[in-house]
């Protein structure tokens, strides 16, 4: 997994609607990241979206991040007709 979203969330939801990978879904007491889906906005922005929009700093990057060539295969993977707006 790349980010997390801890327990400290408050299911506000402004995360979601920022994943340019829908990676973001609600469970049912919270909000939860999808690592299949997640790049950290690697392809897609500079930064970390759902870190910076989150009001309560509940998501958080994983222990064991993966290097940024893998994000980047990922997010080719997820969106094959576009170009990567960062790398």
């Amino acid at each position: 997994m790349v980010v997390k979203i801890t327990d400290e969330c408050i299911a506000c939801g402004a995360c979601e609607p920022e994943c340019p990978n829908r990676a973001i879904s609600e469970s049912p007491t919270a909000y939860v990241v999808n690592p299949e889906l997640c790049t950290e906005c690697v392809g897609s922005f500079p930064t970390q979206q759902c870190i910076q929009i989150c009001p309560v700093a509940a998501v958080v990057f994983e222990e064991n991040r993966e290097p940024r060539e893998v994000l980047l295969e990922r997010w080719r993977k997820i969106h094959p007709d576009e170009e990567p707006k960062t790398t």
